[in-house]
């Protein structure tokens, strides 16, 4: 294939750069003299990153379960919390894009329960439309009687085959479901399909003691640690990695015998993995939490579109990429060049509409 290496070069020059953070001086204030008094130190106010703006292609659920005992219901309370302020605060959801439905709820908040879930979604599935994305975080606790894993509500829970239901009537180009609660791997098949992404704390409906794995899901959103290639984002694969890692850290430290293990699936054949293998991981690895692109596009909606279009194409290398044993050599390249191609005159649009 005589024009794929040229290709390759022009898609990745062309492409857009992430951002670094500016390092110190490195300088030591000068010692203060030995019979002087030492100044008082000044006071800087504490600078506070600025919201960025809500990207209105986004919606989140976030549905906080029943308890149970009240040191879970501090817990489940504080994570959702915490789940809440890092989609508003850092990752561009608008305030009212993002539905909390708890136990006990606040002000603007539902209540957990079976029907105000319905009524979620119903709402979901008129508002978000094939240009946007969902996501939807469960937090709580689990059961399932071998046939079927259930989501504890206030009051009668709902099925993974029902939410499956629930969610799959949402027209949204890409859903995320982190599903954080015990007994959760059960949702993986139902939940399974194109354009879809789910992560389960658990293996299976069996693990059903009370799970870590929402505390470390939460901290990956704005720990730089989490961020393994350094391009200043979150993907769902890389907050997953993290999370699943400090799960197994923490039982380790704890010497305690794991009773979950967080697996996710991504490619449409309803079997989780607990890394990148079988044709898993390269949607995962292509979708952010944050609006990078909306933001670049400062309000140009043409531009936006630009970038939405290569953040597909860039998925859909990715996705090529995990198929490659499967496939023919020169179907393969062929199929790869025609991706690389439609990147490279996507590149010079964007750089032909940022002049």
């Amino acid at each position: 294939m005589s024009n794929l290496a040229a290709v390759i070069l022009s898609v990745f020059s062309c492409a857009a750069v992430a951002c670094g953070q500016p390092a110190g001086t490195g300088k030591q204030a000068p010692a203060a003299q030995v019979q002087a008094p030492a100044p008082a130190p000044e006071l800087k106010p504490k600078v506070i990153a600025p919201r960025p703006a809500p990207d209105p292609s986004k919606f989140a659920v976030i549905i906080s379960g029943i308890s149970g005992e009240e040191a879970y219901a501090k817990q489940f309370g504080k994570w959702s919390a915490d789940l809440r302020a890092a989609l508003v605060e850092r990752l561009a959801f608008a305030e009212d894009h993002v539905t909390l439905l708890t136990e006990k709820p606040a002000d603007g908040d539902l209540k957990s329960t079976a029907a105000e879930v319905r009524k979620a979604f119903a709402a979901l599935k008129s508002a978000a439309g094939t240009d946007h994305s969902v996501f939807v975080f469960f937090i709580g606790h689990g059961t399932s009687d071998g046939k079927e894993s259930k989501f504890n509500l206030v009051g009668p829970d709902i099925s993974a085959t029902e939410y499956a239901a629930l969610i799959k009537a949402v027209p949204a180009r890409r859903v995320v479901v982190v599903n954080m609660a015990s007994a959760s791997g059960d949702f993986i098949k139902p939940l399974s399909g194109a354009g879809h992404v789910t992560v389960t704390a658990t293996r299976n409906g069996q693990e059903q003691n009370a799970t870590h794995f929402a505390e470390y899901f939460i901290q990956a959103l704005g720990s730089p640690e989490a961020d393994t290639d350094k391009n200043g984002r979150i993907s769902v694969l890389e907050a997953f990695d993290f999370a699943a890692k400090q799960t197994a850290r923490f039982y380790e430290t704890e010497k305690r015998l794991a009773t979950e293990h967080p697996i996710f699936d991504d490619n449409g054949d309803g079997v989780g993995h607990d890394k990148p293998e079988a044709g898993d991981g390269s949607l995962a690895k292509a979708t952010f939490f944050d609006s990078l692109p909306a933001q670049q596009a400062g309000g140009d909606a043409e531009l936006k579109k630009l970038f939405d279009d290569r953040a597909r194409l860039e998925a859909e290398v990715e996705q090529l990429k995990s198929q490659k044993e499967q496939m023919k050599a020169d179907e393969y390249e062929a199929a790869l060049e025609k991706l690389l191609l439609q990147l490279a005159e996507l590149n010079q649009k964007i750089q032909a509409r940022q002049k």
